[in-house]
């Protein structure tokens, strides 16, 4: 369990705090707005109505003593640049930052983000590659070559066990999981027979996947 600060109540950090509640993670929201702080107070362990660009109302918050501060801003990129900016000189041992333009990006690591999140870039990237083919069911990518994908599984596949295809080596793919009626079995054996009812979590290289099931 974690002790996270979150700063900024719209509608991503609302999703953000009812995440890390679901994680049974400890979090302080802090937003100018009292109506969004009452919206996010099921799901906070306390909360603080303020503004997070004045450095006494930041520093009365213990900003050194939560694990990560993580700034939400969306209206106003000026506050979220200084909140980030006093967040360090306060001491925060680690600060995640929204972006929502690449220059902000820059500026937010510039300015002493440890990460940046960018939100539309990240989701745009997802919505692509999962329309692209309709094998592809969900999608993580980890950086510019590899990626976790899960697929459904292809016609010429059915009834063949995973020793059978040899993916691994002929494509450098790992099969990490199989899932079933919902349930993903994590237990892989290379004896076990693929049908069309499940669907597979893989990781390789994206040119890797999209050879192997011709993206």
């Amino acid at each position: 369990m974690k002790n996270i600060l979150l700063i900024g109540i719209g509608r991503f950090g609302r999703h953000i705090a009812m995440k890390l509640n679901d994680l049974n993670h400890q979090v302080m929201a802090v937003d100018i707005q009292e109506d969004r702080i009452n919206a996010v107070l099921p799901y906070v362990t306390s909360a603080q109505i303020g503004d997070s660009t004045n450095e006494e109302f930041l520093s009365s918050l213990g900003v050194s003593s939560f694990d990560t501060c993580i700034v939400t801003i969306g209206e106003s990129f000026q506050s979220s640049l200084e909140t980030v900016s006093l967040l360090k000189e306060l001491g925060a041992k680690k600060v995640i930052a929204r972006a929502s333009r690449g220059v902000q990006e820059k500026f937010l690591l510039h300015n002493g983000a440890d990460e940046v999140v960018y939100p539309e870039k990240q989701l745009a990237a997802w919505t692509a590659t999962r329309c692209s083919s309709e094998h592809i069911l969900d999608y993580v990518e980890l950086d510019k070559d590899y990626s976790i994908i899960e697929l459904s599984i292809p016609s010429d596949w059915n009834g063949k066990t995973i020793i059978q295809l040899d993916i691994r080596k002929k494509y450098g793919i790992n099969i990490l999981g199989i899932r079933e009626n919902g349930k993903l079995n994590m237990n892989i054996i290379p004896d076990m027979a693929l049908s069309r009812d499940k669907s597979i979590l893989v990781l390789g290289k994206q040119k890797a996947v999209q050879k192997c099931f011709h993206i």
